[in-house]
């Protein structure tokens, strides 16, 4: 006997269908039109598998006033993720196993969603690399926390050895320092002073290292997209999509790499809706109020955890963005990416997903955010949130409201 069933109409091998999901330890075991079990749950709606966001910052150890494991999970459960990758440039850059175990230990028990560690790679430190690492992440611009460095091809043969996804920060660290003016007072002069020629020029020098299963982070146009090519898996963020450096976000829209001019946006968010695009992250990453409070010194960073697949789904309801897209980019390419079963609603998957009324659309308001500043650039852009969620076989939302303790699981100390 399953431990629960769930029953309603699930989004599965791209179409629709009422089915019955039998759920035994947090995995799906069974699919049918009808079963009967001792716990059967009915959810209304569209039913998706759950989102993986495989580029977070939830700043835990070491930064938890701007975020923490727990508001940072809580609010990916709220927007439909239940997995989440995040990434090592805390205030202790996560660059051995030592400082790994004890990242690890300082989370653990706080997640309301599962999730995977990243490690950093600084050009001399692959044998000490924690083999519990679910990625590793290299800076070869700097951004918050992270020095950049501009790497010879010849050093990435110390982590050739770890089967797990490679992620690039690729903004040239020496094109930075030529380009950086004296005064950064704006979105535009932000943008001018990490121009778009130093991510494209890094993702040059990118495809030649000799590593299997690179992602090119937050790439931001048509040319980066061109330039990565089919060497790696290309991933975009939802501001690079939506957000433009005309903008009057002012501080709370700053952010590495940056906003671009409105045309390089709209050309990149056409390529996104054609499917030139593999997976879709936040690239969430927190600051206080006082961080934000002057643009030239402001930190670099927005919020995103909780909005990528409201954001999304509201394109789907506007007839936008395909639905095929959506679930590409959001749902199944991220998890696939790291060899994880979730994301497609298959016997021998985990039992992840969200129900969703896309009637329920509405602008979107901060003070509806979970995240410790709720402070959002998208405020006001249409949103279509969950109104439930299932963790693991396990209702985690119902109704919209979050009805859990901290339950997430390192993914790596799954079965």
């Amino acid at each position: 006997m399953p431990d629960a069933i769930f029953s309603g109409n699930f989004f599965r091998k791209g179409r629709f269908e009422e089915l019955s999901v039998a759920v035994e330890n947090g995995i799906i075991v069974k699919l049918g039109k009808s079963m009967i079990g001792s716990r059967t749950v009915r959810l209304e709606g569209a039913i998706f598998p759950a989102g993986t966001d495989v580029h977070v910052h939830f700043r835990d150890p070491g930064e938890t006033e701007k975020e923490d494991f727990g508001t940072g999970s809580l609010s990916a459960i709220y927007g439909g993720t239940t997995t989440v990758f995040d990434m090592p440039n805390n205030l202790t850059p996560v660059s051995d196993y030592e400082v790994f175990e004890s990242k690890l230990a300082a989370v653990r028990g706080k997640s309301y969603c599962d999730f995977g560690l990243y490690s950093m790679f600084n050009g001399n430190n692959g044998p000490v690399i924690s083999k519990r690492s679910s990625g590793i992440k290299t800076f070869l611009g700097g951004s918050t926390n992270a020095l950049g460095m501009d790497l010879g091809a010849g050093v990435f043969r110390q982590i050739q050895e770890f089967d797990i996804p490679k992620a690039f920060h690729a903004e040239s660290a020496r094109c930075l320092s030529l380009s950086r003016g004296p005064d950064v007072t704006g979105l535009k002069e932000h943008n001018l002073s990490r121009p778009l020629d130093c991510e494209v020029g890094s993702l040059e020098d990118m495809k030649e290292f000799q590593v299997e299963r690179k992602i090119a982070a937050h790439v931001t146009s048509v040319r980066s997209l061109e330039t990565v090519g089919t060497t790696a898996i290309r991933e975009v963020t939802p501001h690079h999509l939506l957000l433009s450096d005309s903008d009057e976000s002012g501080p709370w829209g700053k952010v590495n790499p940056p906003l671009r001019s409105d045309d390089i946006r709209e050309d990149l968010f056409k390529a996104f809706l054609s499917g030139k695009v593999d997976i879709l992250s936040s690239d969430h990453a927190p600051h206080t109020e006082a961080d934000k409070e002057e643009f030239q010194y402001a930190k670099s960073g927005i919020i995103g955890v909780e909005t990528r697949i409201p954001l999304m789904l509201a394109l789907v309801k506007k007839k936008i963005l395909s639905l095929e897209t959506f679930y590409e980019t959001c749902i199944r390419n991220p998890p696939k990416v790291f060899g994880l079963n979730r994301g497609e609603i298959e016997v021998g998957n985990r039992a992840d997903f969200f129900a969703v009324n896309l009637s329920d659309m509405s602008p979107l308001k901060d003070q509806k955010l979970h995240s410790k500043v709720p402070i959002s650039p998208f405020r006001g852009f249409q949103t279509v949130f969950p109104r439930e969620v299932v963790l693991g076989g396990i209702p985690v939302l119902e109704n919209g409201e979050a009805i859990l303790d901290p339950m997430g699981i390192h993914v790596k100390e799954q079965g």
